[in-house]
C-alpha cells in the first residue's frame, strides 16, 4: 500500500508570520495537533500543540507576539506520496513521531500522514510496534 492511498488530504498551514495564538486558535477549530508551516509554496517547518506548550509557553513567549518562525521545527522529516506505507512506518518509527507531511515528486505538499492513518488502514502489528517505541523514553 502507498502512502498516497492513505494519507489526509487536508492538511492545516500556516505562513512563517503567522501568531502562535493564531496557530492554536486554528489547531482548537480543526481538532488537529499540528500544522504545517510554507512559505513561497515550499515546507519549512512543523509545529506541534506540543511545540505550542513546551517552547512558548514554558519558556515565557508571549503567543501573541511570538510567530510560527520562532518555535517551528526547521528540520523536517517528510515523505513522498509513492512511498510504502510499511516503510514510512518504520522510519516513523526510527526517529520517534507520530506524523509526516506527504509530498509529492516536485517536493509539493500533498496530504500529511499519522499512526493514526496507519492504524486504520494497514499493517496493524507494525503500527503497534511503532507507536511502541515512539512512546519510549530516550
Amino acid at each position: 500500500m502507498l502512502v498516497g492511498e492513505i494519507m489526509s488530504k487536508e492538511v492545516e498551514t500556516v505562513y512563517p508570520n503567522a501568531t502562535i495564538k493564531d496557530i492554536a486558535r486554528k489547531m482548537m477549530q480543526r481538532d488537529c495537533g499540528c500544522v504545517v508551516v510554507v512559505e513561497d509554496d515550499r515546507l519549512i517547518g512543523m509545529i506541534t500543540d506540543r511545540d505550542i506548550a513546551l517552547r512558548c509557553f514554558a519558556s515565557d513567549h508571549d503567543p501573541v507576539g511570538t510567530n510560527a518562525r520562532e518555535i517551528m521545527t526547521s528540520d523536517i522529516l517528510y515523505c513522498k506520496d509513492t512511498d510504502h506505507v510499511d516503510d514510512v512506518t518504520r522510519n516513523m518509527m526510527v526517529n520517534k513521531v507520530r506524523r509526516l507531511p506527504v509530498l509529492n515528486v516536485h517536493k509539493r505538499l500533498v496530504g500529511i500522514i499519522s499512526l493514526g492513518d496507519i492504524a486504520s488502514h494497514s499493517n496493524h502489528l507494525l503500527c503497534g510496534q511503532a507507536l511502541g517505541e515512539i512512546c519510549k523514553a530516550a
